[in-house]
Order: C-alpha cells, then sequence, then structure tokens
C-alpha cells in the first residue's frame, strides 16, 4: 500500500456524488482542478502507488498540499464549474479549457417564417433570441442534442432546408425524430412557428407550464388508447427532464450575489457560500459554527452575516435560506463594510425560492449538508475522542464502567397506528449495524407501552441459551447502558420492563426539545455542557435509532397498502405502484377521493370508487393523516 499523504482526506469523508475537486500547493495555489461523477472514485485513484501514476499526474500529487471539493447536483454541472474555474485560477496541470474563445449560445429565429435552432457564438441577429451562455460547444451540442428530442425544431441551414424542399425528401434529423420536417409538409408553418415559441418559452424559464401542459396531452392520449402519441409525448417529457438539469453554474453576466447555505444538527451547523461576481462562482468556502439549543435559523443567519466577510466584501445582493427580521440592521452593516472597502451601493438581503438563484442555493446548502456530515463523521471517528465522550458519560450517569457496549431504543408510528421500534447498537462509541434490530409492535395504546413491551422482549433474550443461529447474534451481550428516545415517561416504562424482569442495566433517556438527559424516578434532567463530547454520542445514537426507526416504519406502511390494493379485482402490481408513485404518501392515497384516484393513468371511475371503498374499509372508514 502507497503511504498517505498529510493532508490527503479519509476515504469516507470523500462524497460519491458528483463535483468539481481542486488540487492546491502548500501556498494555497490552485494547481489543477478536475470534476468527476463519483468524487470518491476520481480523487482515491490519485492516492495509489505513485508509479502507477502518469508522470503528470505524479508530479502533480507531489506538488499538492491540499485537496477540497464543491458538490453539484449533476455532472454536466460539474463540467460547467470545473470549466469556470480552469478559466479563473489557470492551473498549472490543467491542458483543457484554456482557449479565450467568447461563450456559445443557443439560438432561436422566431422573426423567420420557418424558424429555426443552432448555434453561435455571436449575438446580433434580427429577431433572434439567445439562450445560454453554455461553458463549451460540447455542453451545448448535447444539450440541443436533448432539446430536439422535446422540441423537434428544424435546425437545417436554409440551403439543406430549400434542397430538401425540393426534392420532398427530409434529412436524417427528420427520419429519427429530431426534425418536425416542414420542409415535406409533415408540419404546417403555423405550427411549426408554435412548436418554435414552445421551445423559447421553456428555455426562458418557464418549464413548469410547458411540462404540465405534455402532461396532460400524454394522459389525454393515453386515456382515448392513442398509444403511439402519448409515447412520443412521454419521451419529450423525458427529454425536457434531461434538459432541466443543466445549466445552473453560468448565470446571467449581470448577477454579483453572495449565496448562503445552512445545515443544523441539534448543537453545531455549517455554513457553506458561493461568492458569485459578474455571473461567475469565483469562490465556494465552508465554515463549523456553533449554536446553543434555543437559537433559531434567524440567529445563525444573523451570525453569518455578522462576521462572514471578514476577508470578503459583500455583493450588493445576499441570498440566504430565510430573511431574519434584524434584515435592516444586517443590511446597514454590509453597506458599511462594502463603503470601507471603497465599494459604494446598497446591500440587499433576500431569498430566493426560485429561478437561477434558487436553484444555486439548492447547491450551496447540499454543500452546507456534506460540511456538516464530514464534520460529524471526523468527529465520531476520532478515537480520544469517543473515549473522553465514553468518560464522561460513566462520570455524569455515575456508571460503575464505562458504557462500552450502547443500546438506544425509538419509537415510530402513523397517527397512533402501525407502530414499530428499533433498537441500534454502538460499541466503543460507533455503530455496530449487524446488531441493530426492528420490532413490529404487538400491542400498545401509547409510546410507554411500546417502550415496555419493546425493553421486555430485549432483555428477555439475555437469559435465552444462544443456539449459535443468525437471529441470537447480538442478544446475548448485555448494554452498559439503555438508552432511549424521550423523556421521563418513556423512561420510567424502560425501567419498568427492566424491574419486571429482574434486570439491572442503567437507563438514561434524551429529551429532543432541549436534549436534556433523563434518568428514571428523578424529579430533575442531567444537563451537560453544549460543547459536551458525551451529549454529542448520545445525539448521534439518538438520531440513528430514529433514522432507523423511521425508515422501517414507512417500509411497512408501503407495504402493507401495496399489498390492500393488489388485493382488488383489477389491481396488478403496476398500477399498485401507479397509484403509490401519483399520490407520494399512504395518507394522501386513504384520503383521496374516488375523483382523485380516478386521475390514476389507466384508472377508470368504476375502478376508482372500488379502490376508494377497499381503503376506506380497511381504515373503518376513517382517513388517516401524517402527523
Amino acid at each position: 500500500m502507497p503511504g498517505r499523504y498529510s493532508w490527503q482526506p479519509a476515504t469516507s469523508d470523500i462524497p460519491t456524488t458528483p463535483g468539481v475537486y481542486r488540487f492546491c500547493d502548500d501556498r494555497g495555489r490552485v494547481i489543477y482542478v478536475g470534476k468527476a461523477k463519483n468524487l470518491r472514485a476520481r480523487l482515491t485513484s490519485y492516492f495509489q502507488k505513485p508509479e502507477a501514476l502518469l508522470d503528470r499526474t505524479r508530479r502533480m500529487v507531489a506538488t499538492a498540499g491540499s485537496v477540497d471539493w464543491t458538490l453539484v447536483p449533476s455532472e454536466r454541472q460539474a463540467l460547467h464549474l470545473e470549466y469556470l474555474w480552469i478559466q479563473q485560477y489557470q492551473p498549472e496541470f490543467n491542458v483543457r479549457f484554456r482557449d479565450d474563445k467568447s461563450y456559445p449560445y443557443l439560438v432561436v429565429t422566431l422573426e423567420e417564417e420557418v424558424p429555426r435552432v443552432f448555434l453561435a457564438r455571436k449575438r446580433g441577429i434580427k429577431g433572434a433570441r439567445y439562450f445560454g451562455p453554455f461553458p463549451t460547444a460540447y455542453a451545448l451540442k448535447e444539450t440541443l442534442s436533448t432539446i430536439l428530442k422535446a422540441f423537434p425544431v428544424r435546425s437545417c441551414t436554409q440551403t439543406v432546408y430549400n434542397r430538401a424542399k425540393r426534392a420532398g425528401r427530409p434529412c436524417l434529423l427528420g427520419d429519427i425524430g429530431k426534425c418536425a420536417a416542414p420542409c415535406v409538409g409533415r408540419i404546417s408553418p403555423p405550427d411549426h412557428k408554435a412548436l418554435a415559441l414552445s421551445l423559447a418559452s421553456f428555455m426562458a424559464g418557464q418549464d413548469t407550464a410547458v411540462t404540465a401542459s405534455l402532461q396532460q396531452s400524454m394522459e389525454r392520449a393515453a386515456n382515448d388508447l392513442e398509444f403511439e402519441k402519448a409515447a412520443r409525448l412521454r419521451d419529450r417529457l423525458e427529454a425536457i427532464n434531461t434538459i432541466l438539469q443543466g445549466n445552473t453554474m453560468v448565470l446571467s453576466e449581470d448577477i454579483d450575489v453572495d449565496v448562503f447555505g445552512i445545515a443544523s444538527d441539534s448543537l453545531v451547523a455549517a455554513a457553506h457560500v458561493f461568492r458569485v461576481r459578474a455571473g461567475r462562482i469565483r469562490s465556494a468556502k465552508g465554515f463549523i459554527v456553533e449554536v446553543s439549543a434555543d437559537e433559531g435559523e434567524d440567529a445563525l443567519i444573523e451570525m453569518i452575516l455578522r462576521d462572514g466577510f471578514e476577508e470578503e466584501i459583500p455583493a450588493r445582493t445576499i441570498v440566504v435560506p430565510s430573511v431574519p427580521t434584524s434584515a435592516g440592521a444586517l443590511q446597514a452593516h454590509l453597506e458599511t463594510v462594502r463603503n470601507d472597502a471603497g465599494e459604494k451601493g446598497s446591500v440587499r438581503v433576500k431569498k430566493a425560492s426560485r429561478g437561477e438563484l434558487g436553484t444555486l442555493q439548492g447547491t450551496v446548502t447540499l454543500n452546507a449538508r456534506h460540511t456538516l456530515q464530514s464534520y460529524l463523521s471526523q468527529r465520531t471517528s476520532d478515537p480520544n475522542t469517543r473515549s473522553r465522550a465514553l468518560s464522561e458519560l460513566q462520570t455524569t450517569l455515575g456508571l460503575t464502567d464505562a458504557p462500552l457496549r450502547m443500546e438506544c431504543f425509538d419509537v415510530s408510528h402513523l397517527g397512533g397506528e402501525n407502530q414499530v421500534a428499533s433498537m441500534v447498537v454502538f460499541e466503543d462509541g460507533l455503530p455496530k449495524r449487524d446488531h441493530y434490530r426492528k420490532y413490529a409492535i404487538r400491542e400498545a395504546r401509547d409510546d410507554t407501552d411500546a417502550i415496555y413491551e419493546v425493553l421486555s422482549r430485549r432483555v428477555a433474550r439475555l437469559s435465552s441459551p444462544d443456539d449459535g443461529s443468525e437471529s441470537s447474534r447480538g442478544f446475548r451481550y448485555p448494554p452498559g447502558l439503555i438508552v432511549v428516545d424521550g423523556g421521563l415517561p418513556q423512561v420510567n416504562a424502560a425501567q419498568r420492563a427492566l424491574d419486571d424482569a429482574g434486570v439491572r442495566i442503567p437507563i438514561c433517556g434524551l429529551a429532543k426539545k432541549l436534549e436534556e438527559v433523563w434518568r428514571p424516578g428523578e424529579e430533575y434532567p442531567v444537563i451537560f455542557p453544549r460543547n459536551s463530547e458525551a451529549l454529542f454520542l448520545l445525539q448521534r445514537i439518538r438520531d440513528e435509532s430514529h433514522r432507523v426507526a423511521i425508515t422501517y416504519q414507512r417500509s411497512t406502511r408501503k407495504r402493507s397498502l401495496s399489498t390492500e390494493l393488489r388485493d382488488i379485482p383489477g389491481v396488478g402490481p403496476q398500477l399498485a405502484q401507479s397509484i403509490l408513485r401519483h399520490f407520494g404518501s399512504v395518507a394522501r392515497a386513504r384520503a383521496a377521493t374516488p375523483d382523485d384516484i380516478a386521475e390514476v393513468p389507466k384508472v377508470g371511475p368504476v375502478l376508482a370508487a372500488k379502490i376508494h371503498a377497499s381503503l376506506n374499509d380497511h381504515q373503518g372508514g376513517q382517513s388517516t393523516l401524517e402527523p
């Protein structure tokens, strides 16, 4: 195995999603920019044996002093951002994208009798609509190929068009469905112009109306048994969805903005910022912020805006997840910072819910979540930190020994029904997933009854003989500490289960609201310091238990509804899945009227009434809504 570099990140910390990475030297100068569909797979390839690398790559890795990355939603967006940063940094070890050509645009000539769509690097055609810019001609050609599947507008030159018109025979694009072939009369000039207008509307951002119209047309064609037409419309919709993943890394040239994204987890939060100047993302940075339990999102945003511009000049527009109540004072403070730096003009703090800024904020928030996950992962994986946490738990809770094995229990349900529970296990402060267990609750009136039942079933297995089977693994080890998700009532119920079984195991509970730690029968909770490693460990095991419980509960309710639907005459597996996808949740499907159910493709009024009756009979005539 090759030796590790001092700056090399842990493999588990590198995400497996698309993104752009930057290698920097010891002075912080960017020496290489790359993009990847899977960042972990790409970056780990640089850390193999040096003799297995190409000479240029080997020299680049040897020169590097650090590596960072920025996440994006798709590989196409990674291509855009890679291009922009290579243009900006001119890295020593990059050889692509160094030309200084102007950006290519997509052009639609709407004033022509038979409009056409094509690529151009210069603007100036009278009456034409320009869309872009795109980072490379390759990216634009790929996008145009997809666009022509959704909007088959002619893309040929006037010479080719006239030749096909004289010959009465369309070109290859007409034969493969990427041109409506107005040259041979397959579509009239007015209808072709309407198609070109739809393309322009879609590229201008009116994609919701276009997709909704196509969806309705496809459903009408399917209901009228025009399946070939419905298939063509379906293909157009799929092509449009591909396009919608397109260019959010190259914005309009007049945009000058700082975009912040935030992700929080109990007592710690992460923020990420993209600094956009002249429509280009000039830098991306993430940082960790400690917050107190009683601070909300407003206080966090105020802290970031107050202290986040020590090294940067604020843009005239600041985009945040929500506008705090003190926005006026913050804007005045940021204007002062700009003026002190010699930049004039007012500052506006706003929220972007739609458009290119809204999409970009989604990407920034994605990076904030990764920054937070990476921080939590590093904190959890440090053996010294875990040792301090276990020692602190032993001291504060008065345990005889450090709780090397901890088991946490959580209950999940849907409106009081379909109760399930989870048991997760941490050993030496790390998850031991092969010892996790899931429980279907048999009889319980509330959460305390459910906790009592699950703990009773758990401790009963302590005295059962080890038969060597897979099911007995993980049950024969008594934990050093049992944790329940909840406050004093849940903790007391757990203690009652242990007392009835004659078992002595320390128990505590972690209440979500104020992160208080409760012990059985005590009037007041234990309050750990907000930066306590012990509290952090309790939060991790509680959150993991909640994740397992809610995942199991959702899987059982989906399986239950799918089984119910498939028991109805006339409903097969595919139609059952279509109904589930249409409503998105079990609660909505149960609450739907027969008319709502009839909107699902291939479900007529008679079958819809039958489905509605069956679902409501199962519920005793009552619809259950998700909490």
